[in-house]
C-alpha cells in the first residue's frame, strides 16, 4: 500500500477520484494546511451551456486559516444557486434524473465547516459510485511529508496532468470535450460506467 496525502475538495474533479479510489492507495486527508485560495477546496467545475462553469462556496473570513477551521459563509443562498446551475447543466444528460435525489442531498447538508461539508458530500458521491473507500484525517501539518503528497497536485487554473479518454458530454457537440471536470459531470454522462472510467485514468505520480 502507498500512503497518500490528499486535499479535501468540493465535488472533486475526476482525477482526484482516480487517486482516491486506487486500491493501492491508503488515503489520509489533509486538515491542517493553511487554506489556499482559488483551488478545488471550495470550487467545482461543471459543463454549462456556455462552457466551463465554476461553482464556488463562499468562505466566512474570520481570520482562521487552517482548513479544518474554515467556515462556510451563508450570506448568500449559494446552495440553491449551485443546485440550480447543476440542474440546468445536466437535466438533459443521460443519467441526471437517475441520480438527482442523491445529488440533492449534498445541498441539504447544513455543515458549518467547509471540511465537514466536503467529507459529507464525498460520502454521498461514494454511495452513488457504490464504493466505500476508507480514509482518515491527518493529525498535524508536515511541510515535507513522507506520504505521497497531493496537496498541490490538482490545479484549478492549469490543464490537468492526468490522461483520460474523451466521453460524450451534454454540450460537447457545440463546445467540444472538457477534460477533468467535477465527478458530477462523469456520473451524469456515464452513469454506472463511471467507476470503470476512473480506473482507466493514467495517473502521473
Amino acid at each position: 500500500m502507498k500512503n497518500v496525502l490528499l486535499p479535501v475538495f468540493y465535488l472533486p474533479p475526476i482525477s482526484w477520484f482516480s487517486v482516491f479510489l486506487d486500491p493501492e492507495n491508503e488515503i489520509v486527508f489533509e486538515q491542517f494546511e493553511s487554506f489556499p485560495k482559488q483551488t478545488y477546496r471550495n470550487r467545482a467545475n461543471i459543463y454549462g451551456a456556455n462552457g466551463k462553469l465554476s461553482l464556488i462556496i463562499p468562505i466566512h473570513h474570520n481570520g482562521k486559516r487552517e482548513m479544518k477551521d474554515i467556515e462556510i459563509s451563508h450570506r448568500e443562498d449559494w446552495r440553491n444557486l449551485h443546485w440550480k446551475s447543476i440542474k440546468t447543466a445536466y437535466q438533459s444528460s443521460p443519467y441526471f434524473e437517475f441520480y438527482e435525489d442523491k445529488f440533492r442531498k449534498i445541498f441539504d447538508l447544513k455543515e458549518k465547516y467547509l471540511l465537514d461539508f466536503n467529507v459529507k458530500g464525498l460520502e454521498i458521491i461514494q454511495q452513488i459510485l457504490k464504493t466505500e473507500k476508507a480514509h482518515s484525517l491527518n493529525e498535524e501539518y508536515i511541510k515535507i511529508p513522507e506520504k505521497i503528497n497531493f496537496r498541490e497536485k490538482f490545479s484549478a487554473k492549469l490543464p490537468s496532468e492526468f490522461e483520460m479518454e474523451e466521453y460524450y458530454q451534454t454540450f460537447s457537440d457545440k463546445l467540444g470535450f472538457l477534460k477533468d471536470l467535477s465527478i458530477l459531470d462523469l456520473i451524469c454522462n456515464k452513469g454506472p460506467e463511471s467507476m470503470t472510467y476512473i480506473k482507466n485514468i493514467k495517473q502521473s505520480y
